[in-house]
Order: structure tokens, then C-alpha cells, then sequence
């Protein structure tokens, strides 16, 4: 009996110890750069179904429920999907729009685990027809993730979608000019 409970303090102590020193938080986003006015840009970027066009995970189940309620395009409008296990379940929420630089989104994950980010999307004028858009999302890692995330990335695991979304970004504005 005494050495059961060595074993659970020792294991109590290596828990408090990983999550002390475990990521309290992520912040993961890419860069992109568009021949293209911020303006022809920024329709692509400012109303949740358009977002769908580019959407890397949009892409990995073209058969996911899809939904928006609200006005698109509007702070309150929240576009919710249900997929298959690539893409989960979730919504996100309009909370701020600065028109024709920035748009801000709670992220709201139901499955496969639930989960809340911030996201946003900012645009820059390099040029008369050259744009940045930078796509990010961040949030705080609670307990028991703070652990995981010691031995997982989620700049690994979210990185990747997030450059093949605005290469896709890309090519749908560079076929519509």
C-alpha cells in the first residue's frame, strides 16, 4: 500500500512538473503574397462563404455540412461545418472587421475534441497590385493539452493547411482577375 501511493505522488509531481513547464499557448500563421489589388483581395477574404472557395479542409471533405447564419460578411455571422474525421465538427464566429485590412473569428471546435482559438486574417498593400495576406490563428493550451502539446506541434499539425489555404487563395483570385 505504501509504495502505491510513492507511485501516485511521484506520478501527481510529474504531472504538476509537465504542466508547468508545458506551451500555455500556440500561435501558428502564414504568410502569402498575391499579384493582385488589396481590394479584388479582400472579396475573397471578408465573407465566410467565400472562404469556403480556398479552404484547405473545404477540400478535404467536399461533402461536409456547411451552414452560415447571420449576414455573411458581417460581425455575428458564424459559418458551422460537420465532416468526416479530417475536419471535424465546429463553427466560427465573426467578432471584427476592420474593411479591407483585417477580419478577426472565434474558432470553435466540437469534435473530434473541443477546443477554442482566435483566428483573423489581415491584408496589406505592397503594391498597387501586389497584396500580403497573413492567416493565423492562436489560443491557450488548457490542461491535460498543455501536456500533449510537449510532444506535439500545432504549428506541425496546422501549418501545413494553412499554406496550402492560401496557395488555394492564390489560385482563386489569379483565375477571377
Amino acid at each position: 500500500m505504501y509504495t502505491l501511493l510513492i507511485i501516485v505522488g511521484a506520478l501527481v509531481v510529474i504531472l504538476m512538473l509537465l504542466s508547468i513547464i508545458a506551451p500555455k499557448s500556440y500561435h501558428v500563421f502564414r504568410t502569402i503574397e498575391i499579384d493582385a489589388a488589396a481590394d479584388k483581395v479582400w472579396k475573397h477574404l471578408n465573407c465566410l462563404e467565400k472562404q469556403h472557395e480556398w479552404s484547405p479542409w473545404a477540400r478535404k471533405d467536399p461533402n461536409m455540412e456547411q451552414k452560415i447564419s447571420g449576414t455573411d460578411g458581417e460581425v455575428g455571422a458564424v459559418s458551422y461545418w460537420n465532416g468526416n474525421k479530417e475536419v471535424g465538427e465546429g463553427e466560427q464566429e465573426i467578432t471584427k472587421i476592420v474593411d479591407g485590412k483585417r477580419m478577426e473569428q472565434n474558432l470553435r471546435f466540437l469534435k473530434p475534441f473541443k477546443s477554442q482559438s482566435d483566428c483573423y486574417i489581415d491584408l496589406e498593400v505592397l503594391h498597387t497590385n501586389k497584396s500580403k495576406v497573413t492567416w493565423g490563428f492562436k489560443g491557450i493550451n488548457k490542461y491535460p493539452m498543455r501536456i500533449m502539446m510537449l510532444f506535439m506541434s500545432m504549428d506541425k499539425m496546422v501549418g501545413k493547411d494553412f499554406e496550402q489555404g492560401l496557395q488555394n487563395l492564390k489560385f482563386t483570385i489569379k483565375n477571377k482577375i
